[in-house]
């Protein structure tokens, strides 16, 4: 198969690429490297041989529309999947034009590029669960160590209404909004992914964005750890091994084509900020982590949970990877891979 990823040097592009790639697939991954460790991620990426023969690096940003168009003209690729994204919601709000062109006219991009040289390609788009907004109208009750929603015990579903919140949250749901017009008025083959929270290997998480990793590394530093919020926020998350697994039965097997699907660890692989996060990421450090905290930021959700049923049922897959052991393996390979510092 040949396969199309653009945001191909992100985190979780370059996961993705690492695994089509040992399943013998030919990948052109598109990346502009604006992104910190991006650079890094491309070279760690192409260090294996069997990578540097079958990966098609084209530095190409999905705001050039006609540079996106030749790439796909030449690659011809049978499966594209779209991660290349503008991702923290407070640089949104600061520049709210440039989270557009990036998110929502550079997911046009994409759209137009494979309807015109490419249309029977089935193309995944990672969206995000800011669609649905900060959910502020829900119930929420609080125990010791984190919110729950009573009435949604088994977490928000694909038809929860959307009412995006932030320029972020706006310009993901216009674009996840394309990818599905574009299969009902072009017949493209479109699946959409509302993700939780990711987390791994390649993973360079800031405060703005990837906060798993960005308190790992920062606890591993001895640097300050700042919360924003009282830390009971809770979140569902789902190691990268999970999405990666997720995404090739959509792109190779070409299941779920034509859905949207939350995808996420779930209940069972959820757990809030600090609540629970902390005392986990101390016994993971061997040693107390002391927290300074600042007020919540703008659309911060006190719950998010996928409900990932759908997902069990028309892809037939489920997470495997909980939290405790994936956050424990991500914390020896930022110490064994020097991935501390920029």
């Amino acid at each position: 198969m040949r396969a199309l990823v653009t945001g191909g040097a992100g985190f979780i592009g370059c996961n993705l690429t690492a695994a089509l790639v040992r399943a013998g697939h030919e990948v052109t991954v598109v990346d502009n490297l604006s992104r910190r460790g991006s650079l890094r991620n491309l070279q760690a990426l192409l260090e294996d041989p069997v990578a540097a023969e079958r990966v098609d690096f084209r530095p190409v940003d999905v705001r050039d529309a006609e540079g996106l168009a030749a790439v796909v003209a030449d690659c011809r690729p049978q499966a594209v999947a779209h991660l290349a994204a503008q991702v923290a919601v407070t640089d949104s709000v600061a520049h709210p034009a440039v989270d557009f062109e990036i998110n929502a006219r550079g997911t046009l991009n994409v759209l137009e590029a494979v309807r015109k040289h490419a249309a029977d390609a089935r193309v995944l788009f990672t969206s995000t669960n800011k669609v649905y907004g900060s959910l502020e109208r829900l119930r929420t009750e609080r125990t010791e160590t984190r919110y729950v929603l009573p009435e949604h015990p088994d977490g928000i579903a694909e038809d929860f209404p959307t009412l995006a919140t932030t320029p972020y949250g706006v310009s993901k749901l216009a674009a996840d909004l394309y990818v599905q017009d574009y299969a009902y008025t072009y017949g493209l083959a479109t699946t959409v992914f509302r993700m939780s929270c990711i987390y791994g290997k390649w993973q360079n998480g800031t405060v703005d964005q990837g906060w798993v990793s960005w308190l790992v590394k920062s606890t591993l530093l001895g640097n300050p750890v700042t919360i924003y919020g009282d830390g009971l926020q809770v979140r569902d998350l789902l190691h990268i091994d999970d999405l990666v697994a997720a995404m090739r039965r959509v792109l190779a097997d070409g299941q779920g084509l034509g859905e949207v699907f939350n995808i996420g660890g779930g209940p069972e692989f959820s757990v809030s900020v600090w609540g629970e996060f902390g005392p986990l990421l101390a016994e993971l450090a061997g040693r107390g982590v002391p927290a300074t905290y600042e007020p919540r930021r703008t659309g911060d959700q006190d719950v998010y949970i996928s409900d990932i049923r759908k997902a069990r049922k028309l892809l037939g897959w489920k997470p495997e990877r909980a939290p405790r052991d994936g956050i424990a393996e991500m914390t020896e390979w930022l110490r064994v891979e020097n991935q501390l510092v920029d």
